[in-house]
């Protein structure tokens, strides 16, 4: 397990991926990371598939990290997963075990594997007061003198380019906080169902959760607590149409039809999003989720051996 310092075990959703790392870190004295958007919130347990019971591996509870750390309604983004990330990678390697990133945010995931720092740019109040009188073509002019333009767009829209200055100045003023990235070698997998087995995953894992796991009272409990019933309908998927439903907005077929179209949906785009990084460069190592669960783990072991 030396070749790499980052483990990460993705799929869409319904690939069993959770398990896998968890049973992976069992056996290599490994962290899990989790790189899943909505994991983080307290409360969203149920409809996030957060089976913390997962990580209970023979008795043995496996440290996981970035699951549970922002109250449901608050807002969190990809910059503050990605400085939450190299928080948690960072004590992984102080303690010299294996850290293993596992999720199927595409955006999350690359905000660790792209290399760099992404910064939440805050607004130049005094950039933007001394900009205010320059004409569009002044501001190119200037913003030319400090990069090489690549976006047309940026010289067609102020506001655009007026943000561009902004973000230039930024990390002209901020190389050694921009460049200041951990260097990561990553190996990559990939669990891997045909489509009409995701299909069925998914359709069977809903009427599951909807039936026996409470996702319902799990959605009554956040707004009796007091969590605005439109933040949860912008968490999407099965907070946003079982609100719609709590609120009879629309009944209960329509609520499990529309919610299970949505999750078909949301799992063909995340299979998009890995194709994508495929183009990209990324190197993703497929294995297919019909094996055993200890032999999807041994492939992954032997491979990075």
């Amino acid at each position: 397990m030396q070749k790499s310092n980052l483990i990460v075990i993705l799929g869409c959703t319904a690939t069993g991926k959770t398990n896998v790392a968890a049973n992976m870190a069992s056996q290599v004295n490994g962290e899990v990371i989790s790189a899943d958007s909505r994991q983080v919130y307290r409360g969203m347990d149920v409809g996030t598939g957060k089976d913390l019971s997962e990580f209970n591996i023979d008795g043995k509870v496996i440290p996981h990290h970035l699951i549970d750390i922002v109250d449901a309604g608050e807002e969190y983004n990809v910059f503050e997963y990605q400085k939450d990330f190299l928080n948690a990678f960072e004590g992984i390697q102080q303690r010299n075990n294996k850290a293993i990133l596992c999720g199927g945010t595409g955006m999350y995931l690359e905000a660790v594997l792209k290399g760099y720092r992404l910064l939440n740019i805050p607004e130049n109040v005094e950039l933007r007061k001394r900009l205010e009188n320059k004409t569009n073509e002044e501001l190119l002019a200037e913003l030319t003198t400090l990069k090489k333009l690549h976006n047309t767009t940026d010289s067609i829209e102020r506001h655009r380019l007026v943000r561009s200055m902004e973000i230039t100045v930024f990390e002209i003023d901020n190389k050694n906080l921009i460049n200041d990235y951990p260097k990561i070698e990553a190996t990559i997998f990939g669990i891997k169902f045909e489509r009409e087995i995701i299909r069925e995953r998914i359709t069977k894992r809903l009427k599951q959760r909807l039936k026996h796991e409470g996702m319902i009272a799990e959605v009554e409990g956040l707004i009796a607590a007091g969590v605005d019933p439109e933040k949860l309908k912008f968490y999407g998927l099965e907070y946003k149409l079982i609100t719609q439903f709590l609120l009879n907005e629309i009944d209960r077929p329509a609520m499990f039809n529309q919610l299970n179209i949505a999750i078909h949906q949301f799992s063909k785009r995340q299979a998009t999003w890995f194709r994508k990084m495929e183009r990209n460069g990324f190197k993703i190592n497929w294995i297919d989720g019909n094996l055993p669960l200890e032999e999807k783990v041994d492939k992954i072991i032997r491979h990075c051996e």
